[in-house]
């Protein structure tokens, strides 16, 4: 017989604990000091279970009906209800910031990750996401708030931003499968950073696909002046022109460092290269072949000429790179995104891309600004050219 408000407000506890039974496995369970508790009783898998449906009078009778139901839903669509409670508790106990579950979604995937990318794709969290977001619960992050986020890195580094968005993209995803997050807030921000420009200079910046590259360069099968020229290209990023009219009047192997005369600079300056120790290595190999004449590239028809200005894209074409995916000039804008991203001066990084000073008195002068510095970052990226090359 179904049970009653009256009956269950009214019924007096007895020396032994004893249930009211209301109907489909429900019933209130009357404990000798008073207590009186829902418990439900069901069968999954032929196996008895109990599961506990609340404390009366918090929970009335209607409650505890409506939860019996659900309960039998679950049930009949194979499913065990005390496992939902469980997977329930355990959503509930987990932290809820932006920052925690990123670093849970990090940890969980990093296993299928390079260390490099793993590295990188944190430091690009630490830096620009979590000091704004982390510490938000990840629900209440809207899209206009990760926009405002996002804006701060398109100011630096728009493939950056994107980057940024696409990773956020994947810890929202994450929430959402863990039960933290009802919607993915990048679905509506589709459109609003501008889109990484299509131009000639397309470039390889995601070191994943770095890696590769470096390597299909190390196995280059043409004339070795030009794979030369395509192993020093990602090691100094200087534009092609000037890498293509390089001489060895400008190079000292001795100190590490390559001089170019204003004439030859697109901003009319001249300019200091700081060459890593893998660049000397490099040339030394190449001196005993071209050392002799003017220029270190020299054209395979003439030695008082250096190489065409298609010679480096026509070898990347030949490795397979098509225009749209890697240009001679690419290798500047994969150290500078790169470099910046890693937290390195942008004044170092644009003084050593020889990009254009404001202040003409001071451009006269800066040509060896921060040489230390450049000195010591150029070291670090050759050194990390050389991890993502032995991935």
């Amino acid at each position: 017989m179904a049970l009653t408000a009256t009956t269950i407000k009214t019924c007096k506890p007895k020396d032994k604990a004893y249930k009211l039974t209301d109907g489909g496995g429900l019933y209130l369970l009357v404990s000798p000091s008073g207590g009186k508790w829902w418990r439900f009783d069901y069968r999954f898998q032929s196996k008895r279970k109990t599961l506990s449906m609340g404390v009366y009078p918090a929970i009335s009778l209607k409650d505890a009906r409506d939860r019996r139901d659900e309960a039998k839903k679950q049930l009949a669509n194979g499913i065990d209800p005390a496992m939902v409670r469980k997977s329930q508790k355990h959503q509930q106990s987990q932290p809820n910031t932006f920052e925690a579950v990123a670093r849970e979604w990090h940890d969980k995937f990093k296993p299928g990750w390079s260390d490099t990318h793993a590295s990188r794709l944190l430091r690009l969290l630490e830096r620009d996401i979590f000091p704004w977001l982390g510490s938000m619960p990840v629900s209440d992050v809207s899209s206009p708030l990760l926009l405002q986020t996002i804006r701060r890195i398109e100011t630096r580094s728009l493939d950056t931003a994107h980057r940024a968005m696409q990773n956020c993209g994947q810890v929202f995803r994450y929430a959402i499968a863990t039960g933290r997050q009802q919607n993915d807030p990048t679905h509506a921000l589709k459109g609003a950073i501008p889109p990484i420009r299509d131009n000639h200079f397309a470039s390889i910046t995601h070191p994943e696909q770095i890696g590769p590259l470096l390597r299909a360069i190390e196995g280059y099968k043409g004339e070795f002046i030009t794979q030369s020229a395509l192993r020093l290209g990602p090691l100094v990023f200087v534009r092609p022109g000037e890498l293509r009219h390089a001489e060895w009047s400008e190079i000292n192997l001795e100190i590490g460092e390559w001089r170019i005369p204003s004439e030859k600079m697109k901003m009319g300056q001249p300019h200091i290269v700081p060459l890593a120790r893998q660049s000397v290595v490099l040339l030394t190999e190449l001196q005993p072949l071209t050392g002799t004449g003017k220029y270190l590239f020299p054209s395979v028809r003439s030695l008082d000429r250096p190489i065409s200005e298609n010679t480096i894209n026509a070898a990347l074409r030949r490795l397979g790179y098509t225009k749209d995916e890697m240009t001679g000039h690419g290798f500047r804008s994969m150290a500078s995104t790169l470099l910046n991203e890693q937290g390195w001066n942008r004044d170092h990084i644009e003084r050593q891309l020889a990009h254009a000073e404001r202040n003409k008195i001071r451009a006269a002068y800066n040509y060896a600004d921060y040489l230390p510095e450049r000195r010591k970052m150029m070291q670090a990226w050759a050194d990390y050219l050389d991890t993502l090359k032995a991935v």
